[in-house]
């Protein structure tokens, strides 16, 4: 199973607002994810879908407000101890090694039981057992982005932090990105995924729009 043991955990921020130099991204947006929900955000480009899931790990230039996470105010720790806590996020360049192999980028990620991870990985995205090998730079943009959720996910997180996991990908991989994201979320990961469109959306717990930084109505 994917999901890490543990306590019942929440996220929960209030009045979070961040800032790229001087200009104001977010307006004191609050929002929760209890356990086991999937929340969507939606929002057109520039909304600041991104910079809020930037905040919650701690990659905002710069922050106020309060995020909380199982319990624990988070919201002065560096990105790596928010990670370790079981903040799993996956950004939308994705991120990867591309001189490693798919198998290397997964591998430099694992905590716990690194055999066990990675079956649980390729059970979840089976294209990903057929390119292990091969250097991430020479596999398209929808089987990176199975690579990049499945590196997250060999960290044995709590909560998935999700920017645009289907964007610009092709029709056939999208569909298996959206059934892996499902079966977990039928496991009871909870998830705050970021997205345009209504893939996700239509099956989510609840929807959270922003438009210009602030929650919409």
């Amino acid at each position: 199973m994917i999901l890490a043991s543990g306590a019942v955990a929440v996220l929960d921020l209030q009045s979070v607002s961040a800032w790229y130099g001087p200009a104001r991204a977010l307006f004191d947006v609050s929002l929760r994810v209890e356990a086991g929900e999937m929340v969507v955000l939606q929002g057109l480009n520039g909304a600041g879908k991104s910079t809020l899931l930037k905040s919650i790990i701690g990659l905002a230039d710069r922050a106020s407000g309060t995020i909380t996470w199982d319990g624990a105010d988070i919201t002065h720790w560096p990105s790596y101890r928010r990670a370790q806590a079981g903040l799993g996020y996956v950004a939308e360049d994705r991120r990867l090694f591309g001189a490693l192999t798919v198998r290397e980028n997964l591998h430099l990620a694992a905590r716990g039981d690194v055999a066990r991870r990675e079956r649980e990985v390729l059970e979840l995205f089976p294209p990903l057992a057929g390119f292990m090998g091969r250097p991430a730079s020479h596999t398209s943009g929808g089987e990176q982005q199975m690579v990049a959720i499945a590196r997250t996910l060999m960290t044995s997180p709590r909560l998935l932090l999700l920017d645009e996991p289907c964007e610009g990908i092709a029709p056939l991989l999208v569909v298996a990105i959206r059934d892996a994201l499902l079966h977990l979320k039928a496991q009871g990961m909870p998830m705050l995924v970021a997205e345009q469109n209504r893939i996700l959306a239509d099956r989510a717990d609840r929807v959270v729009t922003l438009v210009s930084g602030r929650v919409g109505a």
